[in-house]
């Protein structure tokens, strides 16, 4: 049967239905959810405050600055925003969604600035570009036996608890969370597993069960839509792109101001895990991965997570993990100028914070959820923590900027390296054995399971 055939079934088999007098307010119940739920998300591009930590956030501020940091112009975006605040005071809702649609506008239109730094990098495009230019390790063998199993569960469950412990005090300068609740290597606050973070390594972990070694970038952002809600910056846009058709990499390009923050750098774990002891590979994963929704540098983020923590399965020295990821990002890319200069701080002061505050100086004109930022704090957090779950939480903490992601993320390496002994039951024993998600179908899980399900999956790749 063709389409026209079964849609002049239906109508066939359709007769008038009475219509009642007060009609009009079915039109109204139809009407009111989709804009309400517009609505929201507009006033949000104005103004947000993090679920976890109520730090203030504009999405629309961020884009100008997100595509000034990619070597361009916005002429006339500061005008906008002023406007925009302007219009979120007086709650005039038509204005925000008129001035939302120009300041993006004015981001997909902005002039290149030839003077910019931004264009003196190399830029990597494809996986293979950038595979060519470094030397991968070689793979080394894993058995995948009852230890294996313990460090897939406390790589999980070292996730879940930095994004738990990261979560209220994101958003922040490490000096402001230092005089707020001095060192912080404790939960702030009664700790719970939901996070936005970790939905996207879910989806690519059901890509790769469903698809094994064949799963394609495609494969994972059809995961996105089908279980994934709703998503924020990069990760909103390319959810957008999506769901209009366009696939990656273009979904992680157009129209996408945010393709070089945080979002995939904060979900590169998951696919060390399925790679254990081959860079390579997890290298590959975390470019398909990331190519949803970021680019160039935004991707190269994925990438380095992923490289630390498959070196964690076979190699115990945390600060050589780092040296040898670090290595594995080209020079000569903004990326990696980053982590080593970040790493140069380590080498030439005796505490993370001396480390880190060159680190925030130097780029400050980045947004807090930026991926550059966030690279030197695990770089330098890693470095000064040097393997003890505690300590690297602590200096994590204490550098600020998006915690939760950075926390989670350098956590997973030291959970896998030390096995689950390494973690105290103070940060453990909160957590218990429930990760909570708003993934569809996976609201509620057992960490266990969730790792044996991962070694499973990654046996099956080898």
């Amino acid at each position: 049967m063709k389409a026209w055939q079964l849609e002049r079934k239906n109508i066939l088999a359709e007769v008038p239905c009475y219509q009642p007098d007060d009609n009009e307010i079915i039109w109204e119940e139809n009407a009111s959810a989709p804009e309400l739920a517009q609505d929201n998300l507009t006033k949000m591009y104005w103004h947000s405050q993090v679920p976890g930590s109520r730090a203030k956030e504009s999405i629309c501020l961020a884009a100008i600055q997100a595509t000034e940091n990619k070597g361009y112009i916005v002429k006339g975006g500061m005008k906008l925003i002023e406007k925009g605040y302007a219009a979120y005071q007086q709650g005039d809702i038509v204005q925000m969604h008129k001035l939302a649609y120009e300041v993006f506008r004015a981001c997909d239109n902005a002039e290149m600035d030839e003077n910019s730094p931004y264009w003196q990098q190399k830029f990597y495009d494809s996986f293979q570009e950038y595979a060519e230019t470094v030397k991968f390790p070689q793979r080394k063998e894993v058995a995948f036996d009852k230890q294996h199993l313990d460090k897939q569960y406390a790589g999980w469950l070292a996730q879940i608890i930095g994004g738990a412990y990261g979560t209220c005090i994101e958003g922040y300068t490490g000096k402001n969370i230092a005089d707020k609740y001095g060192k912080v290597d404790k939960y702030i606050r009664k700790p719970n597993t939901y996070n936005d973070d970790i939905t996207y390594e879910l989806a690519l972990l059901l890509a790769y069960i469903e698809k094994g070694k064949e799963t394609t970038a495609t494969d994972i952002a059809e995961q996105w839509l089908c279980r994934i809600p709703t998503g924020w910056s990069a990760e909103d846009f390319a959810l957008r792109n999506l769901r209009a058709g366009i696939l990656p990499p273009e979904s992680g390009k157009f129209h996408n101001p945010f393709n070089e923050w945080i979002g995939a750098q904060m979900r590169g774990a998951i696919c060390g895990q399925l790679y254990p002891g081959d860079p390579y590979m997890a290298a590959k994963c975390a470019w398909q991965d990331a190519e949803i929704s970021h680019a160039r540098n935004g991707i190269l983020g994925e990438v380095f997570n992923a490289i630390m923590v498959s070196l964690a399965f076979t190699e115990n020295d945390v600060r050589k993990i780092l040296k040898t990821a670090i290595d594995l990002i080209p020079a000569d890319s903004e990326y990696g100028k980053v982590v080593r200069y970040a790493y140069e701080q380590c080498l030439i002061n005796d505490n993370y914070y001396a480390a880190w505050y060159p680190c925030e100086i130097k780029y400050q004109n980045y947004n807090w959820i930026h991926a550059y930022p966030n690279a030197a704090a695990e770089v330098i957090a890693l470095y000064f923590g040097n393997g003890d779950f505690t300590e690297t939480l602590a200096c994590c903490g204490g550098c600020g900027q998006d915690v939760d992601c950075n926390a989670a993320q350098i956590a997973t390496i030291i959970g896998i390296i030390g096995g689950t002994g390494c973690i105290d039951d103070y940060w453990k024993k909160p957590i218990g054995d429930q990760l909570d998600t708003y993934v569809r179908g996976m609201k509620k899980m057992s960490i266990h399971n969730l790792a044996v399900i991962t070694a499973e999956t990654a046996e099956k790749l080898q």
